[in-house]
């Protein structure tokens, strides 16, 4: 199964009105949505299999689903930067930008300086990308160092100020996820949460206190959730 009309007439199949509407309760622009569920979309990935050309012209379709599904089928070895840059510019939602980042993107090894680039953007999406990049590393990649994620702290602590809806959710979710990898992280992440308040700005105080309620209950053992 690879031929891209055909994949969109499956996914048109498996539409449904109903979930189309509710997407909208969760904050998602159905504009350009056919109502198909991500479980679906996941199971219609599996018959498929790793296409990084059918990837890119899905996406190219700007069909809502048909870009959760590109995510899942592409091929992180042939995912090039510019690539990244195009498609992190192109969202327009968070479950577009969280799926792209957690099936896609942190298998890339661009995952790392994305991350310190869009930390600094002006679009709330990019911006976004640059965070649940460093959720997504916290969850995913098991291997990687410590040093690697106590960089991001700073970073963190800096942009917490930033109130926009979907950027300070993913700059909590980040810290929080780093902080539940494991116990020295954890310690840094209450440390940063603290630093963070003592900035003394209102916009940042959600990220820190949101943070620390479930890392000082919690700790590590709170689960890496993505």
């Amino acid at each position: 199964m690879n031929d891209c009309e055909f994949i969109i007439s499956a996914l048109q199949s498996l539409s449904e009105p109903a979930y189309r509407q509710k997407m909208l309760r969760f904050g998602i622009d159905n504009s350009k949505a056919l109502g198909v569920s991500v479980p679906k979309v996941r199971a219609l990935a599996k018959q498929i299999g790793k296409n990084q050309a059918l990837s890119l012209e899905l996406w190219g379709t700007g069909i809502h689903e048909a870009r959760i599904l590109a995510t899942i089928i592409g091929e992180p070895k042939l995912v090039t930067e510019q690539q990244i840059d195009c498609w992190a510019n192109d969202f327009a939602s968070w479950d577009v930008c969280d799926q792209a980042c957690g099936n896609l993107f942190v298998k890339t090894p661009y995952f790392k300086p994305k991350i310190f680039e869009y930390s600094r953007a002006e679009k709330e999406f990019v911006k976004r990308t640059g965070f649940v990049l460093m959720a997504a590393a916290a969850v995913r990649l098991k291997k990687e160092p410590d040093e690697t994620f106590l960089e991001f702290f700073p970073v963190i602590e800096r942009e917490a100020w930033d109130n926009r809806n979907f950027v300070k959710k993913a700059i909590n979710w980040a810290l929080r996820q780093i902080g539940k990898r494991n116990a020295l992280l954890c310690e840094q992440a209450i440390v940063t949460a603290e630093n963070i308040l003592a900035q003394q700005n209102k916009k940042a105080n959600w990220v820190a206190l949101d943070a620390l309620r479930e890392l000082r209950s919690k700790g590590p053992k709170g689960g890496l959730e993505f």
